[in-house]
């Protein structure tokens, strides 16, 4: 499977904003998850084919996941960050399409495809 690629990591103070963003392969059903060191991998924020967003509890207010279909290009905006958000994030995608019915994230093992990750590191 083709790698894709993310880009926008860095390391900035908390309460500051970042943006990341990541060429999928077929960018149908996409989302983000990150993982720090010594944790299990989470999922961040999900976008269905029709636009639809979810996201996890601690990231809800903060993060905005979008897709912009003609460079298909996918984003996560960051905005307040904390130190707790400090992780190796990832973009994925299904390469099929979905539509969400909930507001539950989807987990890891549904998306096929994945970056190899840029990094966030958030200081206090």
């Amino acid at each position: 499977v083709q790698a894709q690629v993310e880009s926008g990591g860095g390391s900035v103070q908390a309460g500051s904003s970042l943006s990341l963003s990541c060429t999928p392969n077929l960018g149908n059903c996409m989302g983000w998850f990150r993982q720090a060191p010594g944790k299990a991998r989470e999922g961040v924020a999900a976008i269905d084919t029709y636009g639809t967003a979810v996201y996890a509890e601690p990231v809800k207010g903060r993060f905005t996941i979008s897709s912009e279909k003609s460079k298909n290009t996918l984003f996560l905006q960051m905005n307040n960050v904390k130190p707790e958000d400090t992780a190796m994030y990832y973009c994925a995608d299904k390469g099929y399409r979905c539509r969400f019915t909930g507001t539950l994230l989807p987990e890891g093992y549904e998306y096929s495809d994945w970056g190899q990750g840029t990094q966030v590191t958030v200081s206090s």
